[in-house]
């Protein structure tokens, strides 16, 4: 079978892809284990240089999503399964709404309509966010059925992505499912446009000697998850039986909910001896409005109960980010 990875230059989709091919099947569409013999990772952006970990199954295309005619083009086979994750982040998305809805609305249309025009119902895995939820409304702690009233445009696309998955399945056009993901640390290279950015970088800068400084208060607190566990977790999503899913098809990711103190404090406990750049603290108004709409804490039972797994506390994801990136 074939598997594309939409964003799959990006960190989570290349780590994703490596994942595949070390596992080597997944469910077909068939409902069978199948042999996987190509990975395709298909971005905008065309990786600088070789992506270690994978072999000769796995093939780069660079081009634009809202391109329905490419898009079509790549999802070319029956047998096949799509990771969706190319999207325009949230602090992106405030900058620049038509490109927005461009990529992440007529994009993922693209990508459903593809798959719905093979035959059989390909499995699709949507990668969706926590930032479907806001509003004035909203209760500390949000759950699968939580009413989402997203306050970014990035939440927006995000929360129509996950109607339409379900719609999709519901006509048996597909299989889908949405990953609604928490914020993903720690994030490896430099600070991308995403609001939520700095979680990954008071920990990446100041590991790597460097200043880190921190657009909000040390008090902020958010739900995150180990990029290692939310690989992990899609892979485990893709696998779950439709029938079990049932109608609603979105599912909360496992999160820890942790303060930038509570991050910068296991920094420490885990960096031992190591010397550590300086992190300082200047609230960014912008960034700080765009991550007081997001949820701080999510209930994830029903993620729990389909075996989505959840890092033990703070200080394993520090420490896996050290031994994949750091060497050691």
């Amino acid at each position: 079978m074939k598997v594309v990875i939409t964003g799959g230059t990006g960190f989570i989709g290349r780590m994703l892809a490596k994942r595949i091919l070390e596992l080597g099947q997944l469910t077909g569409p068939s409902g069978a284990r199948e042999d996987v013999d190509e990975v395709l990772l298909f971005d905008a952006v065309a990786p600088g240089g070789p992506l270690p970990g994978l072999d000769e199954r796995a093939r780069v295309v660079t081009g634009d999503i809202a391109d329905r005619d490419l898009v079509f083009d790549l999802v070319d086979r029956d047998d096949i399964s799509v990771f969706h994750l190319a999207s325009v982040v949230s602090g992106g998305g405030e900058l620049d709404f038509d490109l927005a809805i461009r990529v992440n609305l007529t994009g993922g249309l693209n990508i459903l309509e593809a798959t719905r025009a093979r035959r059989g119902k390909p499995r699709v895995v949507f990668a969706s966010s926590v930032a479907v939820f806001g509003g004035a409304a909203m209760p500390k702690r949000v759950g699968d059925t939580t009413k989402q009233t997203p306050q970014t445009t990035y939440g927006a696309t995000k929360a129509i992505g996950e109607l339409l998955i379900n719609d999709y399945s519901r006509k048996g056009f597909l299989d889908g499912r949405s990953a609604r993901l928490p914020t993903v640390i720690v994030r490896p290279g430099k600070p991308n446009l995403a609001a939520s950015s700095f979680a990954s970088g008071v920990i990446r800068e100041p590991l790597n000697g460097e200043t880190c400084i921190l657009p909000v208060k040390p008090e902020t607190a958010m739900p995150v998850l180990g990029y290692r566990n939310i690989v992990e977790g899609f892979v485990r999503l893709h696998e779950v039986l439709p029938e079990v899913l049932g109608d609603d098809r979105a599912i909360n990711f496992p999160s820890l909910t942790v303060t930038v103190a509570e991050m910068i404090a296991g920094l420490r406990r885990v960096a031992g001896n190591r010397h550590l750049g300086e992190i300082v603290v200047e609230p960014d108004p912008r960034i700080e409005a765009i991550v007081a709409t997001w949820p701080t804490e999510t209930d994830s039972s029903r993620a729990r109960t389909l075996g989505l797994p959840l890092d033990e506390g703070i200080d394993p994801i520090i420490q896996a980010y050290i031994e994949d990136f750091l060497g050691e």
